[in-house]
């Protein structure tokens, strides 16, 4: 006796098109069989599969809706160590950002208690901890989350409070009107508590440097506060591990002749006591970074750039790049 006909197929047209792509032959078979068929079974056959085509046309245009940007904003939070800031900067988020943003949280081998705190966490269907068994740096913790992003914009947020989350919204807008695909979020640009001079020497220093190698007219290239389209973030390649992310993501949005708005953002300037976590070293890495991803023009940029340092007046040529 034949085996009973399995009817799920009909239920799953998506299945059925693949059974007809994958081997042809059924199909010609099947057209075959109902050639001897009577017409009323023809015409039964032929309106069932009307329907399931137009069933299937229906699941892939909602499946398209839904996936291409089912969330407006994602917010990635990179953390080590941050066991007494975290709670208050997911506070933050909650308080400041709308209901439906999608928070991904990526804990770089915590060592202070964070994993735990982490693990006790409230699951909530928008927020995803990932937690990683080894210690890769910021730039590795913040590509994972990118990966793992599902928004039209993403935005960065680090979580030792020197950044407020609230200013996220400040960053992302100029995004979401259609203005900028990147906007990064300066701290000189607004008044900020930085009493160290050789912390905002180096910025500068280094922000002077990126702008140079990239064509890019930032005032704060290193800022925590970065956003993005989304679409577009989620197709750069990167690679940078540690800090060296901020000058390779900057480098790599500029080889795409794509300008970097700038709005401001708070800043509360912590110290290596508070847990702050950059050194000098990382600025050698970072300078090493900018080279690595410099674009081209940048020498005479650099001739450019040398008068202008010195306050003496230049003719400098106007930028080709586009926001679009």
């Amino acid at each position: 006796m034949p085996p009973p006909h399995n009817n799920n197929s009909l239920k799953n047209p998506t299945a059925i098109r693949a059974n007809q792509e994958t081997d042809p032959e059924c199909l010609q078979l099947e057209n075959q069989s109902l050639s001897h068929q009577a017409a009323p079974l023809r015409d039964l056959s032929a309106s069932i599969d009307s329907s399931l085509d137009r069933l299937e046309h229906a699941l892939d245009r909602t499946t398209q809706q839904t996936t291409q940007h089912p969330l407006e904003l994602t917010v990635v939070v990179p953390v080590f160590n941050e066991r007494t800031t975290l709670p208050r900067v997911l506070e933050r988020i909650d308080e400041s950002l709308p209901a439906s943003t999608q928070t991904i949280i990526v804990d770089d081998a915590s060592t202070d208690g964070t994993t735990e705190w982490l693990a006790e966490l409230t699951p909530r269907q928008n927020r995803s901890v990932i937690t990683r068994k080894r210690n890769h740096g910021k730039g590795s913790a913040v590509r994972l989350g990118i990966r793992h992003s599902g928004g039209r914009v993403v935005a960065i947020q680090d979580a030792d409070l020197e950044y407020d989350p609230a200013d996220v919204l400040r960053v992302i807008a100029p995004i979401m009107q259609g203005r900028y695909r990147v906007v990064y979020g300066s701290r000189y640009l607004a008044p900020h508590s930085d009493p160290s001079w050789f912390h905002r020497f180096g910025n500068q220093l280094l922000t002077a440097t990126s702008n140079c190698l990239t064509g890019q007219r930032l005032t704060d290239m290193e800022t925590c506060h970065k956003a993005f389209d989304g679409e577009l973030i989620r197709s750069i390649p990167l690679r940078e591990c540690r800090f060296g992310f901020e000058p390779e993501i900057t480098g790599k949005v500029a080889s795409r002749r794509i300008v970097i708005g700038e709005v401001p953002t708070g800043y509360r300037y912590r110290t290596y006591a508070e847990g702050k976590k950059i050194s000098w070293k990382d600025g050698f890495a970072a300078i090493a970074s900018m080279w690595r991803y410099r674009t081209r023009g940048w020498f005479p940029r650099l001739l450019t750039s040398i008068p202008d340092s010195l306050g003496i007046p230049s003719q400098s040529s106007t930028r080709g790049e586009t926001n679009r």
